[in-house]
């Protein structure tokens, strides 16, 4: 709050104003003398002064009360401050009935569960009732989200957790427009504008020492630390079609985002990290992000966190 106060002082002014009269003096006028034996007493004219008249001093102080004027509170609003929390959150509606454990079975109850995945924000190809690969993928990434056991199939607490959600899952990143690969739950996330668009089973690097034939160099050996390097890059690089031969593997589509690490298609995404570096989505996963145009050339590849062991 800025407070302004303004205050208006009268300046004092002082006028004088002072005269003087002239003094007149009389000569004294003596009678004429008589000798006399008895001689005349001395008659001395009297001596008249008029008075001295000095005009009196007029002082007119003209002193205005001094009069402060009203302090004037200027009150501006504080600047905005979002509220503590995320700011990505988007509720969802709840579930006309709750939703039912099936297992990895297929039917009207599985494409309930597809739906309210996809709605949840768990990509899948569609609520076709059909329980393949993308929803074993998607219902893994629900269970790592969640912190429940990662199994890729819908039990009576994945079905609880579903059915209990009243708010979309979400990325870290609340604003602008990224990908962003959460390490430590194993989680792919496409964020647009701060919202978080879809989400993804992934499998990373995982830390541990690797010594492995070079697969473009037979009988030269690869050796290193699996790992998927933390900080913000950009995509770099990429190869838009069909699958190409690693130094350590097969990788598909894959979009570079620093040196020879990538996100790319796999035909292994397990429920733990497992790469020598690259991110791990299915191969479907990898031909949605390539159609849909969601990951371009530049767009910033935010990677945190530390896997679980």
């Amino acid at each position: 709050m800025i407070v302004a106060s303004l205050a208006a002082l009268g300046v004092p002014g002082l006028a004088a104003c002072s005269g003087s009269g002239a003094h007149e003096g009389a000569a004294a006028a003596a009678a004429p003398t008589t000798v006399s034996a008895t001689p005349a007493p001395t008659t001395a004219a009297p001596v008249t002064t008029p008075p001295t008249t000095v005009a009196p001093t007029t002082v007119a102080a003209t002193t205005p009360p001094t009069t402060a004027a009203p302090t004037t509170t200027v009150v501006v609003a504080p600047p905005v401050t979002p509220p503590p929390g995320p700011q990505n959150i988007e509720p969802i509606d709840a579930v006309p009935a709750p939703l039912v454990a099936v297992g990895t079975r297929g039917g009207g109850e599985t494409a309930r569960i597809q739906q309210r995945l996809i709605d949840l924000n768990f990509w899948l190809t569609g609520p076709d009732g059909e329980y393949g690969l993308t929803t074993t993928q998607a219902v893994m990434a629900f269970q790592k989200y969640a912190g429940l056991g990662t199994s890729g199939s819908v039990d009576d607490a994945t079905a609880a957790a579903l059915t209990a959600a009243t708010e979309q899952a979400r990325s870290t990143a609340d604003a602008g427009t990224l990908v962003e690969v959460d390490k430590g739950r194993q989680l792919l996330f496409f964020v647009v504008d701060g919202r978080t668009q879809w989400i993804f089973n992934t499998s990373t690097a995982n830390g541990q020492p690797y010594e492995e034939e070079d697969q473009n160099s037979p009988g030269e050996i690869q050796k290193g630390v699996a790992n998927t390097p933390d900080g913000l890059h950009r995509v770099n690089r990429q190869r838009p079609e069909g699958w190409w031969e690693g130094d350590l593997g097969q990788i598909y589509r894959p979009k570079y985002f620093v040196g020879g690490v990538a996100v790319h298609g796999s035909n292994s995404i397990p429920n733990y990290p497992a790469s020598h570096g690259c991110v791990r989505v299915s191969v479907p996963a990898m031909d949605f992000i390539w159609e849909s145009g969601m990951m371009p050339m530049r767009i910033p590849v935010w990677v945190h966190g530390t896997p679980p062991v």
